[in-house]
């Protein structure tokens, strides 16, 4: 075994105890001939019926408002008729129940891969409930996570949303995976429930039940039978985060008043309580997209306009930036006539399908400047994808043109970048996605668990870029803003503070650390900080020579 393995960091927290490994999912049993297809059938849709009911009741169950959306996707998925008829399509055929569900999500396994993009990362939710299914199917109990009887550190090669979102922190110590990402299902929980986790960490089911490991989940680093030495001094470094995060509070500063404003990413009306987001200065990223999967039939625009002012009530008098519908080949919707594209990443999406329906950005628009009218909310709008300073100034026409006086545009293709200040000059600010900004300054597809070095935000490419953006706003006057996952890391929020961007929009439970490690810092300590990250030969450095300073350790 290796004196460590190296993964990357997801939600921050650092922690030793004995592992206890996820139970491998059941093997399938060989085929058999199909005697009464008429009841297999029946069998099946009653093995998904179930699974369905089920995931719904944990979603109803779930205090947590991000844990309830991510059970509430999945059991619609179970619940998609087009998936109960495959699998009786493939039963009439002669294939076992089993078989035939293993046949049907395959199939729907596959459309999901060559989508990419949104529906490309919800794979392994899918998988999940595939095994579900197949469990019910065979009357076997449902592989789920372990209860050794004791605190410990979970390790898997991947966890499904309803294993995650159901975790108690008080029983898992920490979360370590073979598989995943920055963006997924597992980190975005982990981050919320407050449990360090680490992803992409090769050789991580190498380790053994018991077996005791050190999980850094701002390093990504998993130390395999640490020393007592390490051990204590990880106790130590813990007890000074728990008591960061404890005093965390109020606006985003630096040591010296140097404000950044942190906001948080919602999805909908179920992100938010009646107050908002504690501890939230506002919403970065509002992604009206989830407002409009899942259905069959475009939402109305009554519709939407109640949905929009559900979520604006709660942030009287703060900030609330909305996306417009960033769907296209790669999330399509099943009302909109959107042509097949070989390269749905490169294709029409974002504010590009208002080139070819115009009508779906105009009445999202209108929706969204009558919701904004009625509510007390500091209310405006940023378009995604955009890529030249002629998009920008037609989209902020259109915008303006309903009555929407804030407008900004998503920074998310090199190059709006390259061209900052020309874009910036035709609005109001800006955003900068830096998931996408990575694909694509990168080529790496970001479902591509192989190239998850590539798509790390510490890239210095993806810095220098991010730096480019900055200065432009700091030149023009104009607020710049981060809402890709990489606003939620500690250590890059100061980098990020260092080059000039002036808000953060992260998920809640990121909150208290992004915020304490600020103001533990002045606005000097950052650029220094951030000159370091853009200089750095590469990704690995940039992040060690931060952590370094943040906690001591290269």
């Amino acid at each position: 075994m290796p004196t460590s393995l190296q993964g990357i960091g997801v939600s921050a927290g650092l922690v030793a105890g004995p592992v206890a490994k996820l139970a491998a999912p059941p093997a399938l049993p060989a085929p058999r001939p199909v005697q009464d297809a008429a009841a297999e059938a029946a069998a099946a849709r009653a093995a998904l019926q179930a699974v369905t009911d089920d995931l719904f009741a944990r979603s109803a169950a779930a205090a947590d408002p991000v844990a309830k959306g991510v059970l509430e996707a999945q059991a619609m998925m179970a619940a998609d008729p087009t998936l109960a008829d495959a699998v009786a399509e493939r039963i009439e055929g002669g294939v076992d129940g089993p078989h035939a569900v293993e046949e049907a999500f395959a199939g729907h396994r596959a459309q999901l891969e060559s989508l990419g993009g949104y529906f490309a990362e919800r794979v392994s939710d899918l998988d999940d409930v595939k095994m579900r299914v197949v469990c019910a199917l065979l009357g076997l109990p449902m592989p789920g996570v372990p209860s050794p009887g004791h605190p410990f550190v979970l390790v898997a090669a991947d966890l499904a949303p309803a294993d995650t979102a159901t975790l108690d922190p008080a029983e898992v110590l920490a979360i370590l995976t073979e598989r995943g990402g920055p963006t997924g299902h597992t980190a975005i929980l982990a981050k919320q429930l407050g449990i360090p986790a680490v992803t992409a960490c090769a050789g991580a089911l190498a380790l053994t039940d018991d077996q005791t490991v050190l999980v850094d989940g701002q390093t990504g680093l998993i130390t395999p039978d640490p020393s007592d030495e390490q051990v204590a001094a990880a106790k130590e470094r813990q007890a000074a985060l728990a008591a960061r995060r404890a005093s965390s509070h109020g606006p985003g500063r630096t040591a010296d008043g140097h404000p950044v404003r942190l906001l948080v990413n919602i999805g909908g009306p179920s992100d938010v309580q009646a107050s908002g987001v504690p501890g939230a200065q506002g919403v970065g990223l509002f992604r009206t997209e989830f407002l409009f999967l899942d259905r069959q039939t475009a939402p109305t625009a009554a519709e939407q306009q109640e949905l929009y002012a559900q979520v604006f009530a709660p942030f009287a008098g703060r900030a609330v930036i909305v996306r417009t519908l960033d769907v296209g080949a790669d999330k399509p919707l099943p009302y909109l006539a959107q042509e097949a594209e070989e390269n749905p990443a490169l294709g029409v999406r974002g504010l590009r399908l208002g080139r070819v329906q115009p009508a779906v950005l105009e009445e999202q628009l209108a929706a969204i400047a009558a919701a904004a009218r009625a509510s007390d909310a500091d209310v405006s709008v940023m378009a995604p994808m955009v890529s030249t300073a002629r998009e920008a100034r037609e989209f902020a026409e259109i915008a303006r043109s309903h009555g929407i006086e804030k407008v900004g545009v998503m920074i998310e293709v090199p190059a709006a970048a390259l061209l900052a200040e020309q874009v910036l000059a035709e609005v109001d600010f800006a955003s900068i996605g830096t998931n996408d900004l990575a694909q694509y300054t990168m080529a790496a597809d970001r479902m591509e668990g192989r190239l998850a070095d590539l798509l790390d935000p510490w890239q210095p490419a993806v810095l220098a870029l991010i730096q480019m953006v900055a200065a432009a706003g700091q030149k023009l006057g104009k607020s710049v803003g981060v809402c890709g996952e990489a606003a939620s890391d500690p250590g890059l929020a100061l980098v990020l503070a260092g080059m000039g961007v002036t808000s953060l929009s992260m998920s809640p439970g990121a909150l208290a650390d992004v915020r304490g490690t600020l103001a533990a810092h002045t606005l000097e300590d950052c650029q220094r900080l951030a000159a370091a990250a853009v200089g750095a030969p590469s990704a690995p450095d940039g992040r060690a020579a931060i952590n370094a300073e943040l906690i001591g350790v290269g």
